[in-house]
């Protein structure tokens, strides 16, 4: 199974709105065959390992492993579950279960009156982790939220009377926080974030996709010359007064009456899984006070600025915790 999750999580850029899914076939002990879900649409990672397999003749007397149960649906590609009832494979291992409403539970169901023995709940936390974006969006209905910031070692996020773009960490906390961008699907700033530094909000220092740019704006008042409105990458412009596409730029009017439910909500019906929140402040301390995050990302830099903005009040778990030449990471998941 840990072999199944270190396949998997080779899709992590890939395969969104899917879930990461590695598995492995084993006869005697033994793996014959392993495979991985590569791209949304393509082959899920059950199909890839017993195409693997060289001797087909072995399957009917192996084991498959898979961190998330076997579809059982038509989607872009046919049930796994299907498949591996076709090739006789008599026991499956999984990792957790799909709470996918299209899955969720019916893969299991079918091999098992199938005569297939299953076996449920293997590194099944692991597996669940793994998937942490998926689930949250399916059982929640919304992305899962990454709250990301960059403070100084007396808890200042930005100077005091800031005219410039300000850059608060080194280059090597740059490039992973470009990294982290490629990793999710969306990444969002407010109005003042967007004229203050003017981003481009894309991934540059590495290889990788840019995420959709979400940026909040009531009443339309940022310049059409920034950065986030080129056609670099997709940008949603949420607003209160209309809905309206230009390009790669997509309006969409929204109530702000329970402005952050609103655009969580819309978000979900744009199939945006997770969500990286980088505005100032304001629009954390936002998100943070209706606990609507999952995990925070905070970097600390070898800078002292004695006066500036504070930066956001947060509670949680620190679960990892590492250096990056002189600035510090800390993520911090909400408990």
């Amino acid at each position: 199974m840990r072999r199944c999750l270190e396949l998997a999580s080779k899709g992590l850029e890939n395969v969104s709105p899917n879930p990461m899914v590695g598995s492995v076939i084993v006869y005697e002990n033994t793996i014959i065959g392993e495979g991985y879900h590569k791209q949304y649409g393509k082959e899920h990672a059950e199909v890839n390992a017993i195409a693997s397999v060289k001797d087909k003749s072995l399957l009917k007397d192996s084991t498959l492993y898979v961190n998330l149960e076997p579809c059982a649906h038509f989607g872009k590609t046919p049930p796994c579950s299907n498949l591996i009832i076709e090739n006789k494979i008599p026991k499956v291992v999984i990792g957790c279960v799909d709470t996918f409403s299209d899955v969720n539970g019916k893969g299991i169901i079918k091999m098992e009156k199938a005569g297939i023995e299953v076996n449920i709940g293997v590194l099944e936390k692991e597996s669940q982790e793994l998937n942490k974006r998926f689930f949250t969006f399916h059982e929640k209905r919304r992305p899962y939220i990454i709250l990301k910031w960059a403070e100084s070692k007396d808890g200042f996020i930005a100077p005091k009377d800031q005219t410039t773009p300000f850059w608060m960490t080194s280059y090597d906390s740059k490039k992973l926080v470009h990294q982290f961008r490629a990793e999710e699907d969306a990444i969002l700033v407010g109005r003042v974030t967007a004229e203050k530094d003017n981003p481009s909000l894309t991934v540059r220092e590495i290889e990788g996709e840019n995420p959709t740019r979400v940026v909040i704006d009531k009443e339309m008042k940022l310049s059409e010359k920034l950065s986030l409105f080129n056609n670099e990458a997709k940008t949603i412009i949420f607003n209160t007064q209309k809905t309206k596409t230009i390009n790669s730029n997509y309006y969409i009017k929204i109530e702000y009456k329970d402005l952050i439910n609103n655009v969580l909500c819309e978000l979900y019906k744009q199939n945006i899984q997770s969500l990286i929140i980088e505005g100032g402040a304001k629009t954390l301390q936002s998100f943070i006070d209706k606990n609507l995050w999952d995990e925070a990302r905070i970097f600390t830099a070898n800078k002292t600025l004695v006066e500036g903005v504070k930066s956001p009040n947060i509670e949680g778990e620190i679960i990892y915790e590492t250096a990056i030449n002189e600035d510090k990471l800390e993520i911090i998941k909400n408990d």
